[in-house]
């Protein structure tokens, strides 16, 4: 997800104090000469370019340092435990990405292999999720490489709003107020697809006791209208899997063929592994096409998504443009156009690198660690909202026992283990769970056991130091952190024109959109 940035004006680019501009220095002024460091050159003594281009270049060496050094203020990928996001590879595949970094993937005739290489990563997947592979030009099952699950979720909406329209067309019906039926827990990029394409949310709210979908109240808000359910393979919240076996044979036994689309962007290349017998993807009738992130737990570095279809049919062909480009013939359904090949590449390397057995080593030791910190958190006195075994993504989600005389809640305790370093995120859950807040830790691949005993010291640590202070100091702590340290209050980027939406089911209930 890429974040708006304002232009600033002239007179917001900020200047120096007025008693600090009148200071005159008499220091050497000699032409730079580049025998010393990088930090003796004039530039370490200059603000770097913020707002316009300088007039005059640097040299690669130093351009180099003042924005690595810029981006050491960044934090430790390894101890963000609020993405999804993968943040370790094998060099040998960071090799071969890079390597590929001046590719221009659309251009099929210069880069055939690495067009192949996609194709390869279609099959692997489909296959992976039970995609029909039997004979016949209009059956098969079709899918395409994209900049990540955002973009695969859009795709798959426009294909199912179009093969709507062209039925209700068909039948020489009203194309008007087309409708998608779907969480209140959904990432961000669903409530985009309905508001860019213009179709109207049915949510399925959650409760107190509930963070999925309920069945049976996700099929009966389906009308003639809908065009499609989402279903989602491990919500972002607590990692668990919506029972999308359920919503399908409850379609099937009232003989309803409103196709359900899979979001299984994190799950989707976890349960195939841990729980191979659970049937979520195309083994089942209405499931009609899937979305997985390739840079979740496909463990390649950002950006790389993936969507299949279950056959060609499920695909309107209007949507699908032959051009030639450089030469080649070749059929595009995505929102962009040029991108790198380096995350297509990766996305191979891992699948023939790591294979089924790979996979589901890793996935299984993630599992493992994820049931031995909620097993940890629960014996601190922490209640766990999240599955374990397999039931859903290793995740951990967890909030404090309800106590009317304690000074401090999930976010206090969130800005504590940020001062430890650990990005351990605070939400506040979908509508209608009564303001529930909680915290969730991500198990990913580099998340081993002992960084996880750091981490349960590290909790126990901060959770008996707010104790032991009361609440008008945590009260002060927390106003300074809201208005100093916490880098979102700090972001200037923001134009004052699109804060406090109220379009959103954030802006509407105060849910928190959760990171992925």
């Amino acid at each position: 997800m890429v974040h708006l940035a304002a232009i600033p004006k002239d007179n917001e680019l900020g200047t120096l104090p007025e008693a600090v501009r009148k200071i005159s220095l008499q220091l050497s002024n000699e032409q730079d000469s580049f025998t010393t460091s990088v930090y003796g050159s004039k530039f370490a003594a200059e603000d770097l370019p913020r707002h316009e281009m300088p007039d005059g270049e640097m040299p690669k060496e130093v351009a180099y340092r003042m924005i690595k050094d810029e981006l050491s203020l960044d934090g430790n990928p390894m101890l963000n435990l609020a993405s999804f996001v993968t943040t370790y590879m094998e060099e040998e595949a960071e090799k071969l990405m890079a390597e590929s970094f001046s590719k221009n993937f659309i251009d099929y005739e210069e880069y055939p292999q690495s067009a192949d290489i996609q194709n390869r990563c279609v099959s692997m997947i489909g296959r992976l999720f039970n995609a029909p592979t039997h004979n016949g030009s209009n059956e098969g099952a079709v899918g395409t490489s994209c900049i990540g699950s955002s973009e695969a979720i859009m795709l798959g909406v426009l294909a199912m709003k179009r093969r709507w329209k062209n039925k209700r067309k068909a039948e020489g019906k009203s194309t008007e107020s087309p409708n998608i039926v779907m969480s209140s827990a959904v990432q961000v990029c669903w409530e985009k697809a309905t508001r860019y394409f213009e179709i109207d949310e049915k949510l399925v709210y959650c409760t107190p006791d509930r963070y999925v979908i309920d069945p049976q109240e996700t099929v009966d808000l389906v009308d003639e209208n809908t065009i499609g359910i989402c279903v989602i393979l491990g919500t972002t919240y607590t990692g668990e899997y919506e029972d999308v076996k359920a919503v399908n044979d409850l379609l099937v036994k009232k003989g309803m063929d409103t196709p359900i689309h899979v979001d299984a962007a994190s799950g989707g290349f976890v349960a195939p592994f841990v729980v191979p017998d659970l049937e979520w993807d195309f083994r089942l009738q209405n499931v009609v096409s899937i979305n997985v992130s390739g840079h979740k737990y496909g463990l390649v570095y950002p950006g790389v998504g993936w969507v299949v279809w279950r056959a060609a049919e499920f695909l309107p062909q209007e949507l699908v443009f032959n051009i030639n480009y450089l030469g080649a013939d070749q059929s595009s359904f995505t929102l962009n156009f040029s991108k790198g090949a380096s995350q297509v590449i990766g996305q191979y390397y891992q699948l023939i690198r790591l294979g089924k057995k790979g996979y589901r080593a890793i996935m299984s030791n993630l599992t493992r660690t994820a049931d031995y910190l909620s097993e940890s958190l629960e014996a601190l006195g922490f209640i766990i909202m999240s599955k374990k075994s397999g039931e859903g993504l290793p995740l951990v989600a967890f909030r404090l026992k309800p106590d009317e005389n304690r000074g401090f809640d999930e976010f206090a305790l969130a800005h504590k283990l940020r001062a430890r370093g650990w990005v351990v995120p605070a939400y506040t859950m979908a509508p209608h769970t009564e303001g529930l807040k909680m915290l969730r830790v991500v198990v990913r691949e580099d998340f081993t056991k002992n960084r996880c005993d750091a981490l349960i010291c590290d909790v126990k640590l901060c959770s008996e130091l707010l104790e032991s202070m009361d609440k008008e100091s945590i009260k002060k702590q927390e106003e300074f952190l809201r208005n100093h340290a916490i880098n979102s209050s700090q972001a200037k980027h923001n134009h004052p024109r699109y804060r406090k939406e109220k379009h959103s089911i954030q802006g509407k209930f105060g849910k928190t959109h959760s990171i992925c």
